[in-house]
């Protein structure tokens, strides 16, 4: 039986990314360290449906259906939400630069 592979937040919104601005899954495995491209195509469907809590979840770790994580408080959630609206940002301007290359 193979040992599962826990890769960092980190590596999980970076390959995102890098998906998202265009560069190929083989690509982003060597660059990132990934072993797995079914790993990235996970990724990527988790952030198309929204699912950016599960970006967080340890390795087999499974919410309840339309759940996510439990927060502590509020201000955590909007931490959380925050960093999420970043990304998005990001990404939009990591677009931008690679369409004007």
């Amino acid at each position: 039986m193979k040992k599962r592979v826990s890769y960092p937040i980190s590596v999980k919104e970076e390959a995102v990314r890098m998906k998202l601005i265009g560069i190929p899954t083989k690509e982003i495995m060597d660059k990132l360290g990934i072993k797995n491209s079914t790993q990235v195509k996970t990724w990527m469907k988790w952030y198309r449906d929204g699912e950016h809590h599960r970006f967080h979840q340890p390795v087999g770790k499974q919410y309840s259906y339309g759940k996510g994580p439990e927060y502590q408080d509020e201000n955590e959630k909007l931490k959380t939400e925050n960093r999420y609206l970043k990304q998005q940002i990001d990404i939009l301007k990591k677009y931008i630069e690679w369409e004007r290359k």
